[in-house]
């Protein structure tokens, strides 16, 4: 069956789909979203910790009763941008435009997902901690976690027939646990080390026998 965006591939269709959000006015929308932004500069520049409703919603031109409402504190506003930040980069994956959407090569789209991961680890790696802490094993429960991992499986699957493609999905996404993230990049770990250390590794596995 075809949506506007034309026939999904075998691939995207055994995707697991993050849970879809209510619908919503236009207006609302543009608010949520006016939030979310500044959240994501806010927290960024400062720390999650270290930003308050008022701040957030004066830097997003929302009264804080908006905020509020739609959010709750800051802990369920810090939630709601990771939960947006990572549906967009699932819509990338299924339907954006390769390397990282279809139409490439799998080692090219595992490489190319691994960069854009990457980057919203790097950029969130508080929330991401919070999400994956929670409680013990957390990281391996989360429908996020779930998603990434069947994306990798279908692309080693592809690339490399021979490998026991969940278990290396799994051996791939290791590396990009919040915590170990957080300790490398306190320890001066620059990005582009973690980076080029993590195609290497992935490149180096689905590399023909």
């Amino acid at each position: 069956m075809n949506d506007r965006t034309g026939p999904r591939s075998a691939s995207q269709r055994a995707l697991p789909l993050l849970g879809e959000p209510r619908p919503e006015r236009a207006d609302a929308r543009r608010n949520r979203l006016k939030v979310l932004e500044a959240a994501d500069r806010l927290f960024a520049e400062h720390g999650v910790k270290n930003v308050s409703l008022d701040a957030i919603a004066a830097a997003a031109g929302v009264g804080k009763g908006t905020v509020f409402r739609r959010f709750g504190d800051r802990a369920g506003l810090a939630v709601a941008l990771l939960d947006e930040r990572e549906r967009e980069l699932q819509a990338k994956l299924l339907s954006g435009p390769p390397p990282l959407g279809p139409g490439a090569p799998p080692a090219e789209r595992v490489a190319a997902f691994l960069d854009a991961y990457l980057d919203l680890l790097d950029r969130h790696v508080e929330l991401f901690m919070d999400s994956e802490n929670a409680s013990d094993g957390a990281r391996y429960r989360i429908g996020s976690y779930h998603l990434w991992h069947r994306h990798l499986a279908l692309l080693i699957e592809q690339a490399r027939p021979d490998l026991d493609a969940e278990y290396a999905a799994h051996f791939i996404l290791a590396p990009l646990a919040a915590d170990l993230h957080n300790a490398l990049r306190t320890e001066g770990f620059p990005l582009a080390r973690l980076r080029a250390g993590l195609r290497r590794a992935a490149t180096d596995l689905l590399a023909s026998p």
